[in-house]
């Protein structure tokens, strides 16, 4: 979790860096973040239905 979190403080400095000397974000848009985010959904739902339909313990 604390990898985690450092890497969204730093991201956070960067785009406030980015907004003080006025440059864009080379990130996607968030079209393609919210993308993202539904395969990292996608990827996590099999193992956790899967252990919920034989009722073991999800690794």
């Amino acid at each position: 979790m604390k990898i985690y979190l450092m890497s969204l403080g730093a991201g956070l400095l960067v785009g406030v860096i980015y907004s003080l000397i006025s440059v864009r974000s080379p990130a996607p848009p968030v079209v393609a973040l919210i993308g993202l985010l539904g395969i990292l959904i996608g990827e996590q739902l099999p193992p956790l239905l899967r252990a919920i339909w034989v009722k073991e313990p999800a690794t």
